[in-house]
């Protein structure tokens, strides 16, 4: 789900404009048709999850259009920090990242907040080492270098393990990379580790060439997943807003119980497919991990957690006053 190095700021720019490529409608002109559905911009979504199922059998149509609303899918999904970038410009009305990217994110001017919440991840996120490495232990990364992404889920997971650990950062070199460049970078051995999520680590585990030195549970890792929302479409629709919600609630439930179903939703080849070994990682990881739900208080308290962190690792200026940006979905109105 997550800010980028200056020369990553190209890649984020080319992302943006693939978000925004389905056309140029902007605001009232781009949410309501002339006749008078709604329409939210989401980033396809690809070949798994809650949404690619909702869109291939129909039944994210039918939700929404009770609420007299539909779905264009605009451009893909990927790192958080263009998505933020495009409801800012309202050129997308909803988009997926992590709390830690949606920190960085909101330390700009934010047009948009946050109205769900999943738990950490307790063993898809963590510090990725190749198999055969002398790394053992979060300690034994003193003097190697690790690939984070800048600001986001990456960076955080080796902060917070080498704090839990008691190494200092500067004993650690970061090495900042888009995480869909960073593979063949940790395969090459050209860095020693890869903090890292899910969406990357589930190829390197299923190959048998890695495996995770600490994991989410290891780190005591705050980093969230959640749904934003085009601050000004909230207020104008909330009504479809809940309706998303109810449906990413409900489904989320049915794909912890059921994995399988929502992988390989529209191919099962191809490099957006996953099998053999990768594929039983994937569904082990999701049968462990969260599902969407409100924001609650103590979620709150978890959130300012990290925007206290980050402030302290001086990966933000000052501490980010995250409650500002949340919706209470069950208020909305």
């Amino acid at each position: 789900m997550r800010p980028l190095t200056p020369l990553a700021a190209l890649a984020a720019l080319a992302a943006l404009s693939t978000v925004t490529a389905c056309g140029g409608a902007t605001g009232t002109e781009a949410s309501k048709g002339t006749s008078g559905t709604v329409t939210v911009r989401i980033p396809d979504p690809g070949n798994a999850g809650v949404l690619a199922r909702g869109k291939k059998d129909g039944s994210l149509d039918k939700a929404l259009a009770a609420v007299g609303a539909k779905v264009a899918w605009t451009g893909s999904a990927g790192p958080f920090a263009p998505a933020a970038q495009a409801m800012n410009a309202d050129q997308l009305d909803i988009a997926t990242g992590s709390i830690t990217s949606g920190i960085t994110s909101l330390s700009q001017s934010p047009g948009f907040a946050f109205f769900t919440a999943t738990d950490p991840d307790p063993v898809g996120e963590g510090i990725l080492v190749r198999e055969g490495s002398d790394i053992a232990s979060v300690k034994d990364l003193v003097g190697r270098k690790v690939a984070v992404n800048k600001g986001g889920t990456g960076e955080y997971l080796l902060l917070k393990a080498l704090a839990r650990a008691g190494v200092p950062a500067d004993k650690v070199e970061r090495v900042y990379l888009r995480p869909d460049q960073t593979a063949a970078v940790f395969n090459a051995g050209q860095v020693d580790a890869w903090a890292v999520w899910s969406t990357y680590a589930v190829a390197e585990i299923g190959s048998g060439k890695a495996h995770f030195v600490a994991d989410g549970t290891a780190i005591d890792s705050d980093n969230y997943s959640l749904n934003a929302v085009r601050s000004d479409f909230a207020a104008q629709h909330p009504e479809v807003v809940k309706a998303l919600y109810r449906y990413l609630h409900e489904n989320s439930a049915k794909e912890k119980s059921d994995p399988a179903a929502y992988l390989n939703v529209f191919t099962d080849a191809g490099p957006t497919a996953v099998n053999g070994k990768a594929k039983e990682v994937q569904i082990g990881f999701t049968r462990k991990g969260g599902t969407v739900d409100p924001i609650g208080a103590e979620d709150i308290k978890r959130f300012e957690t990290v925007a206290g962190f980050y402030a302290d690792q001086k990966v933000t200026p000052n501490k980010v006053d995250i409650a500002a940006h949340l919706l209470d979905i069950e208020k909305l109105s």
